[in-house]
């Protein structure tokens, strides 16, 4: 039997993508991780942060599960879940789909490219929540907004959110984005832990300018990567809480592999992140499924747009 695969990324964030609505691969969810594992290795496979596996579902469009590279399940992928969102719209000759993921049902759609050339689409990130048991962080109090953690850091302020997926954030300066304070920090709580039993995604933010956010994110069960979709929308609403920008602005999003846009919406109490960006693909691959050796390869030429918004990602982070 073959599989057959693309590759893609959002901002730089790649994947393995596997179309399971036109056929029954026969994968077991044992052999779903250990598939992440061994093709996702990028000293002896394709190399990849994850694999999108893309099935029918019951309430929606179409079914996302996200495996990272370690072949741990995540409850979401913002950067994959537009990649998912391009191909589920092509497939179905449509410009507007509701995906399934683990905790929601989610929205998205073509967006207008954020650079030429760059097909773009828009995904929405929720549901999002403040409580502490939700990540879970097992501390004394409900909710953990601006606050310290004595044991990570006597001089940073954290907030800690689940959007599903679990993340802790700090806007911090250029001496700590140097420095090894966040591979540190992120390696102990990813490690087994009293305060993040399941682990966590950390994320450092520097303030550009208003509307304007650098992010780098240290991702559960991968590492650092050039970006992570949930953490960048996280780090978007982080920063409206604080003042430093607004709610329904644009705000622009920079990252080691690019950049993306964020909106954050507000009904009442509860908050709503779109995440607008790029859903490259680089190739299609078929492969062998007993030996996982490459049948047939067809490059695209896609990443030539995108290499130009990277330049200008670099452009605006040189000042």
């Amino acid at each position: 039997m073959v599989i057959d695969l693309i590759k893609c990324h959002g901002s730089g964030n790649d994947f393995l993508m596997m179309d399971e609505m036109g056929g029954n691969y026969g994968f077991t969810e044992g052999s779903r991780a250990n598939l992440a594992k061994n093709l996702c290795n990028r000293k002896t496979s394709l190399g990849a942060d994850g694999i999108l596996y893309i099935l029918n579902s019951e309430t929606a469009d179409a079914r996302m599960r996200v495996f990272n590279s370690d072949g741990s399940e995540a409850s979401m992928c913002g950067n994959g879940l537009r990649c998912v969102a391009r191909y589920v719209c092509e497939k179905l000759g449509i410009e507007e789909a509701i995906i399934e993921t683990m905790k929601a049902d989610l929205q998205v759609k073509k967006a207008a490219n954020i650079f030429p050339g760059v097909p773009t689409y828009q995904v929405e990130i929720s549901p999002v929540s403040f409580r502490v048991e939700d990540l879970p962080l097992n501390i004394k109090q409900k909710e953990l907004i601006q606050g310290v953690i004595p044991a990570l850091s006597e001089e940073l302020t954290f907030t800690a959110l689940a959007v599903p997926n679990p993340h802790l954030i700090t806007i911090v300066d250029d001496t700590h984005l140097k420095s090894n304070l966040q591979k540190e920090l992120s390696e102990g709580v990813n490690a087994p832990n009293e305060l993040f039993p399941d682990g966590v995604n950390v994320s450092f933010i520097k303030l550009i300018e208003k509307n304007k956010i650098y992010v780098r994110t240290y991702e559960r069960g991968v590492g650092f990567t050039n970006a992570c979709g949930t953490a960048m929308s996280a780090s978007s609403l982080v920063t409206t809480l604080i003042g430093e920008n607004d709610v329904e602005d644009i705000i622009e999003v920079y990252n080691n592999g690019g950049m993306v846009r964020c909106i954050v919406h507000k009904d009442h109490k509860d908050y709503t992140i779109d995440l607008i960006g790029n859903a490259t693909y680089l190739y299609k691959v078929t492969l062998d499924s007993e030996t996982n050796a490459v049948v047939e390869k067809h490059d695209t030429i896609e990443e030539e747009s995108y290499q130009k918004l990277e330049e200008h990602a670099k452009s605006v982070l040189r000042g």
